[in-house]
């Protein structure tokens, strides 16, 4: 060897970084066969992928042929017979892991395909690295809304996406961890923003009520994103002007309604329906006055009282205080649900929406009159 050829090898950036455990490394292909594939690795050695190393599940290592270039990870130096052995495996997963941090940092759309569910949410592959897309990640479409939060019917509902594609966003990557989340919501909080962006509190809208739990009802109304509508919710508070045991009194899927925007916090938007309904209790005290005895059908028996209904828009309370007059252990000796009970009229609180009602004064004012009858015969 001439001093010119070795000081170019010494030149040479390969010659000086001979690889070590766990270097990714870039040759030619030699050969292939089933069992074994063997490379150059930039002319210092030879290298060979064998066994469990040689099955990667990325397609790239379905179809290698001689010449072709490939990338492996050092996983011995040396073996018994002189070659450095490696493994298309790590190198695959070393590459997944850059592909995922270029996906989150980039924040653009990707699909995933499901793989099983939880009853904390779905799990998801993406670039060969198994990853979870959580419940309260899920775009309203997929949201499981099951009336009474039953678990068994949401992992059911969640078990159903299964074999599914979905598009989503990657919102955490981390190799150390082997953490990678994923969120549909997140992507479909950025198409729909610009669309919510046209409606502003206090606007009316009318829409098909899509589901309905405990809290309240959706209502889905006019036109997102790709074609898709936007969606808000009605708490069960905003259904109606007169109190409810639940949003399926008042409304069902599939029905029409009609509300008003009253709040819209990024994706979230918030409607009401009895915006768009005169409030009965503004008129209240010209239907009844205090002192008046009135006739009402009891609706809900509470440790604390009866609620009671006078008409299908005004209810009242009559308070466990104002029931009798010694303390009261048993409800059910004064009303059941669905008597029809004379009551007198204590309180009225328009503005509360509250009105009071009263047994005890009733039998008051029956005794005063007895008493008043004795005084005259006498």
């Amino acid at each position: 060897m001439t001093d010119k050829t070795l000081q170019e090898l010494l030149e040479n950036p390969s010659y000086n970084r001979f690889p070590k455990m766990g270097d990714v490394v870039q040759g030619a292909i030699i050969s292939t066969s089933r069992r074994e594939v063997r490379i150059d690795i930039e002319g210092i050695k030879t290298g060979v992928i064998r066994g469990r190393e040689l099955y990667a599940e990325s397609k790239e290592y379905s179809a290698l042929k001689p010449g072709d270039t490939v990338e492996a990870t050092v996983v011995e130096l040396e073996n018994e017979n002189g070659e450095m052995e490696l493994s298309f495996r790590f190198a695959g997963q070393k590459k997944a892991w850059e592909e995922l941090r270029r996906l989150f940092t980039t924040g653009e759309e990707i699909s995933v395909k499901i793989l099983d569910a939880n009853k904390g949410g779905l799990i998801v592959r993406l670039e060969n690295v198994t990853g979870f897309l959580p419940v309260s990640q899920l775009a309203p479409e997929h949201y499981p809304r099951v009336t009474g939060g039953d678990k068994g019917k949401i992992l059911e509902k969640l078990k159903s996406y299964v074999g599914e594609s979905m598009q989503v966003r990657l919102i955490d990557a981390n190799e150390a961890d082997n953490k990678l989340i994923v969120s549909e919501k997140a992507l479909w909080e950025d198409k729909q923003r610009h669309v919510i962006a046209q409606h502003k509190v206090g606007d009316a809208i009318e829409g098909e009520v899509t589901a309905v739990a405990d809290f309240g009802a959706f209502v889905k109304f006019g036109s997102g994103a790709n074609g898709e509508a936007l969606e808000g919710l009605v708490h069960i508070s905003e259904l109606a002007w007169q109190r409810i045991d639940h949003p399926k009194d008042v409304v069902k899927v599939g029905e029409t309604v009609k509300a008003e925007i009253i709040g819209i916090e990024g994706s979230k938007i918030f409607l009401s329906m009895k915006k768009l309904i005169d409030d009965p209790w503004k008129n209240v005290e010209t239907r009844y006055k205090v002192g008046d005895w009135v006739e009402g059908k009891v609706l809900k028996i509470n440790p604390f009282g009866l609620f009671v209904e006078l008409d299908p828009e005004i209810h009242g309370l009559a308070h466990v205080s104002e029931l009798a007059e010694t303390p009261v252990d048993d409800m059910s000796k004064i009303a059941t649900i669905g008597d029809t009970v004379k009551f007198r009229v204590v309180s009225i609180e328009p503005n509360e929406h509250r009105l009071g009602l009263s047994l005890k004064t009733l039998k008051e004012a029956s005794k005063e009159s007895a008493e008043t009858k004795t005084e005259e015969k006498a």
